[in-house]
């Protein structure tokens, strides 16, 4: 593990992301479903079951920003979308996520299921992986490049990703603000957060995170959110060390933001 100075920050850029470990990651975390994922499941399929229901679905885009080796966002939106686009900076990342796309391993079998115990979910005749073979579709790319794609999807998650990928305050706020410009005004959308981490391991690298807590996302969300809820898990931070619990964050790309792009440059 690397440790640095309080004062010592270290940027998205000067991360490693090809050393990110997919395979590693996958079955320290998504090999069984944990207590904390189960119970954002279920909050995110409650968001977006309630939004999409008897509504008209037809040229719904969904993005996954920074999807790393994570499928389940996805899966939260395969049903409402016709096209899916996971959107991810790590090359490992980006292979293991095309090599999911044809048919998705058994494990996330389970994220599915958990979801189909919502109505919206389960009223669907719906083959999951052959949904996620025609609609899905992987894109290599920098969070911080989204600025140049304002308001082109209709949907969106961010799951750990904004507190994971620096230590730098301002670049979290920046990633926020990136994927939610990144929604048309109205979309639903889902993120969610570790919070308080000191960063993680990938297989043998360390990774840094920002250290952030329910009112630093809660701020992060309000210039670009309309309606929207953040709250704190009720289960216990059990899945790694280094995090005090997590943190979701839902509702919809609010309609008009008079607060002008930050100043940070893309990396």
């Amino acid at each position: 593990m690397t440790f640095r100075s309080p004062g010592d920050v270290q940027l998205n850029a000067d991360v490693s992301w090809a050393a990110f470990d997919p395979i590693a990651y996958v079955e320290h975390n998504y090999r069984g479903l944990q207590a904390e994922d189960a119970e954002i499941l279920q909050i995110v399929g409650d968001h977006f079951g309630d939004h999409f229901q008897g509504r008209d679905t037809t040229h719904v885009s969904g993005i996954d920003v920074g999807a790393g080796a994570n499928l389940y966002p996805a899966l939260a939106m395969l049903p409402w979308c016709d096209e899916i686009t996971l959107y991810e900076r790590s090359p490992s990342n980006v292979r293991y996520l095309e090599s999911q796309v044809a048919s998705y391993d058994g494990n996330w079998d389970q994220f599915w299921d958990l979801l189909r115990k919502n109505e919206a979910y389960g009223a669907l005749e719906l083959d999951p992986r052959a949904r996620f073979r025609d609609v899905v579709r992987v894109q290599s790319g920098n969070l911080f490049d989204l600025v140049r794609h304002q308001g082109r999807w209709s949907m969106g998650t961010m799951f750990f990703v904004a507190e994971s990928m620096t230590t730098s305050h301002a670049e979290f706020a920046r990633a926020v603000e990136c994927f939610l410009r990144a929604l048309a005004p109205g979309a639903p959308f889902a993120a969610a957060f570790m919070e308080h981490s000191s960063g993680y391991h990938a297989g043998k690298h360390f990774f840094p995170a920002c250290d952030v807590g329910e009112l630093e996302v809660y701020e992060s969300l309000v210039p670009f959110a309309g309606e929207f809820k953040t709250m704190r898990l009720k289960a216990s931070a059990a899945v790694r060390e280094g995090y005090s619990g997590m943190i979701v964050a839902y509702g919809w790309r609010n309609s008009e933001s008079d607060i002008p792009e930050s100043d940070i440059p893309a990396v």
